[in-house]
């Protein structure tokens, strides 16, 4: 996809890769609705953007959304939380997590392919993290919800890939949010592990990456490289691959 010119909606705007991706994407001559919890109007200002309030595990505010943005090119579900917890954590974790970090991407998808089919075709990238295709130690909803997201994301591409619908599924490791950042300072275990594994890229490096991803609509965008060559080993022998993350925790 040539961003010049295009449509574009992204969740989770008001900051880290949303925030980086809306600035990319405007450099590229895309015309932007950015949303988030609180509508990032600063950031709309910059860009000449429209900001749009909006909790993506809200079915009928995401509807609201994509009403408001029009006819869209590409949607980048991008909105995710994590919890930092493993088996204490609650059902309203467990709930959240899910809403926010896979419903939203089926919201979404509810709500745009119509349009994007009844015009012949469309896009939508997934922000769904290594985490998807790895492991996130001692947060067992994000671990789960992003493995769902990667899974929603391949059955989009599989179910509408010859009818003119690309999908892309953004996994990048460690990246300078404020997800990460606050774990590290926290002495958290996944946030260690996540700065063991590779590099921390900024935001602007992975929209770097992501606008790359979409020129040649790649289905996984990689902005680590060394998370396919670890996806490699689970698949190759997932006993050696459990054996080598249960030496990481030790």
């Amino acid at each position: 996809m040539n961003l010049a010119g295009k449509r574009v909606v992204i969740t989770g705007a008001a900051g880290g890769i949303g925030a980086a991706m809306a600035r990319r994407f405007h450099a590229e001559g895309a015309s932007l609705v950015l949303s988030d919890l609180q509508a990032p109007e600063g950031l709309a200002a910059e860009l000449d953007a429209i900001a749009v309030s909006c909790d993506v595990s809200d079915e009928a505010q995401v509807g609201k959304l994509v009403e408001v943005a029009g006819e869209i090119d590409l949607f980048c579900a991008n909105a995710g939380i994590a919890t930092g917890l493993g088996l204490d954590a609650g059902n309203d974790a467990w709930d959240r997590s899910w809403a926010v970090n896979v419903m939203a991407h089926v919201y979404s998808a509810r709500a745009v392919l119509p349009g994007m089919l009844a015009r012949g075709g469309g896009y939508l990238l997934h922000t769904c993290s290594a985490a998807g295709l790895l492991i996130s130690l001692n947060d067992a909803p994000y671990n789960v919800t992003k493995h769902a997201a990667v899974a929603f994301a391949e059955w989009l591409t599989a179910m509408y890939g010859d009818k003119g619908i690309r999908v892309s599924a953004l996994c990048p490791q460690g990246v300078r949010t404020p997800m990460l950042m606050e774990g590290l300072e926290k002495g958290e275990l996944a946030a260690r592990a996540v700065a063991a594994a590779g590099a921390i890229l900024e935001p602007e490096e992975v929209a770097e990456f992501v606008v790359q991803g979409l020129a040649e609509e790649r289905f996984l965008i990689l902005p680590h490289p060394e998370v396919a060559m670890y996806q490699q080993r689970k698949v190759a022998d997932p006993d050696r691959w459990l054996a080598g993350v249960r030496r990481l925790i030790r």
